[in-house]
Parts: C-alpha cells; structure tokens; sequence
C-alpha cells in the first residue's frame, strides 16, 4: 500500500466526541473509542493539500460551489456507480441528518406517518419524533445471517398507517447489507403504487466490499428517479464528517423546491468552504487513497471476524456488504441489554454503540467501527473476548 493505516494518530484533544468526550458521558477514562462512525485515519494527502491552499490564502468568506465541484461529481458517480447526476439536482446541506430532517418537514405534516426498517441509524426515528411525526417500524428479519426485508409487512404498514415518506439506510447501518437491485425494485414499486416518497440514505454507499455493487435507488428507473431523495456525502469516504458538507440528488423539481424551501427556513445559504475545497479534490484526486483505505478495512474486517471466531466464538459477526461497522451477536449469552453494555464499557472498557440505541430489535447486539488502525481494534477485541 502506498498509505500507511497501520500508523496511529492521537486524536486526543482535537474536539473529537469520539475520544475528547468520554469522561464528560460518564465513560472510563481509558476507554478504547470504537463507536460513533468515523475513520481513524488521516485523509487523503490530496484532500490535506486543498484544504492547507485554502488555510495559505487566508480569506474564508462566503463561498459557493462551482464548475469544478459539479465536474468532479458527476465523474465520481459516473464512474462509481453507473449514475448519471445533472448540476441542478445537486443541493448541499450540512450533513444526511440535517437532509433528512427538511425532507420530513417538506413531504409531511405533524402526525404523518414516516416509515423506517428497525434495526437502524438511530437518528431516522429520533429526527421523526422529534418532528412530532409517527414512527412506523417494517422490522428487519435475520435470515441465514444477514437481514432481509419482510415486503408484505412493509406494504402492509404503508397503507394501515397512512405512510407518506419512508427513510431508507442504503447500505444498510448497523446490519451491513448491501441491496440487490430486485430488493430495491420492489421497494420501488411498493412506494410509487401508495404515492409514498422515498429519501434514501446513500452515505456509505463507497464502501462496498468484494463482488457486491451498490445500486442507486434513483438509477432504478425514471419513476424511481422522479419519487426520491438521494442522500450522499464525502464525509464516509474520506473520513471528512466535520467538515459539514453533502451531495443530496434530488430530480424531480417539485421535490426539489419543496425541500429547497425547508433549507431555507434554517438560514442556511453557503456550504462550508473547507467542505466545498475538501469534496473538489476528493471526488476528482481521492480515488487510490479511498480504494487503498477500504482494503484495509475490509482485512480488519476479516480480522475481526477471525479473531472472535478463535477467541470468543459465542459472539455471532454480521459479516458486512458494505460500510466499516461490524454488528455483533451477543444474544448466545443470555444477557439483557443492560448487561452487555455494562460488561463491555465498565469491565473490557471498550466505548461501542450498543444494539438497543437501533431499536429494540438490535438489544443483543453490539456497533463496532473496524475503521481504525489495526493495533486498536486487536486491543479493544481482546479486551471484549476476555470478559465474555
């Protein structure tokens, strides 16, 4: 590799809620942080090399995207993902969350019902309540190790709860699935058939391993293209997640000045320079860092899955489509949710995510972010498997 990941940066006292924040949430001191979901990684040089251009010329005034951002993700999604993006679909927020909150307020009223697939990001459902919106669960169904999608429940709750908007995690976090274009087709249908919009978070959607290939829910078919909100964002890919900046396709123009609407409710009107320089040279130089960075985590990956299957192989691994985060079976203990989280923070003194945090349907299981030197992650593995 031309990178070197195996290197680790101290990120201590840099503002991380990753490591700065544990003794402030009541977490031990020398915990080993391996939850919220960014890299532990330095970014690609080329995208360190943009940003220090912007630092050298020293003027950080309000700024717009230009012609040499829109080049640059057209080509990424052209050429990553087979999907054709015009310029004036293209609207930047701060973040997928903050997009997904605008796309609630835009598409629903108080009290309409929003859809989302438990186990799942726990911002979809806490972001629709606290939008006085109601939370309709089509849970995920573990099938031979991975999650499946239960198609008649979800039809079912669409038109028993009056469903206007459903949130889709594609790829899915914390399960790791990658979904297949059929899969992705029948959602489709299901939606365009109850005139339910679908805003589809697409942020992992780089990250993708082996011969599995992420299909974007717009590139499905023009109906499907003219029915979403397609969520996406460098900040997964290059680990850029404080810079605040995200790609949301939205194609169909009633949509689009719908949501457009809601952004400008919030005052916001100028992306983050720094996000706007970081996600030029990312999409148009970043490439080799990204494939390099994603190997590496998918050997820590197998790692990981090695080294519990040696150590520990009561804890089932979710072997992941897609993403950097690993999602762990403890349910073979008999522990309850509390239990878990318990033994892992206070006596492995490991900082995870636990399961419960996605939705009751995840309470026996564990988020583990793989994306981190290797060292790290052997540590705080060896330290889970010792107490369990």
């Amino acid at each position: 590799m031309t990178y070197d990941f195996d290197k680790i940066t101290d990120r201590k006292n840099t503002f991380a809620i990753k490591y700065d924040l544990a003794e402030r949430r009541g977490k031990p001191a020398d915990t080993i942080s391996l939850w919220v979901a960014d890299m532990d990684f330095p970014t690609a040089p080329c995208i360190l090399k943009a940003l220090s251009e912007r630092v050298e010329h020293g003027v950080f005034g309000y700024s717009l995207p230009d012609e040499r951002y829109y080049t640059a993700v057209k080509n990424w999604f052209r050429t990553r993902h087979n999907f054709e993006v015009q310029d004036d679909w293209i609207v930047n927020t701060p973040g997928v969350v903050f997009a997904i909150s605008a796309a609630i307020r835009a598409f629903t009223q108080k009290g309409d019902g929003v859809l989302i697939q438990k186990p799942v990001y726990y911002p979809f459902f806490n972001t629709i309540n606290t939008l006085e919106r109601h939370v309709v669960n089509n849970p995920l169904v573990m099938r031979n190790g991975h999650y499946e999608i239960d198609f008649d429940d979800f039809e079912n709750k669409i038109v028993a709860e009056k469903v206007k908007l459903f949130i889709f995690c594609s790829p899915h976090n914390p399960g790791g699935r990658v979904w297949t274009r059929d899969e992705l087709t029948s959602i489709s249908e299901i939606c365009i058939r109850h005139n339910v919009i679908v805003v589809s978070d697409e942020i992992h959607s780089d990250i993708v391993f082996g011969e599995k290939r992420h299909t974007v829910y717009a590139s499905l078919s023009e109906a499907a293209l003219q029915n979403s909100v397609i969520c996406t964002s460098p900040s997964k890919t290059f680990n850029l997640a404080g810079l605040q900046f995200s790609n949301i396709f939205i194609a169909n123009p009633v949509l689009r000045k719908a949501f457009c609407k809601e952004i400008q409710f919030t005052g916001y009107e100028e992306p983050n320079l720094m996000g706007i320089a970081a996600a030029v040279a990312a999409y148009s130089q970043g490439a080799e860092w990204f494939d390099q960075v994603k190997d590496y985590i998918w050997q820590n990956i197998v790692f990981a899955q090695k080294y519990i299957q040696e150590h520990c192989p009561k804890i089932k691994v979710v072997v992941p489509d897609g993403t950097y985060l690993l999602w762990l079976d403890f349910s073979a203990f008999g522990l309850s949710a509390e239990e878990i989280d318990d033994r892992i923070l206070h006596k492995a003194k490991v900082w995870l995510d636990g399961g419960f945090m996605f939705g009751k349907e995840g309470a026996q299981f564990q988020r583990i972010n793989c994306a981190t030197p290797r060292s790290i992650l052997e540590a705080a593995l060896e330290r889970i498997c010792r107490e369990f």
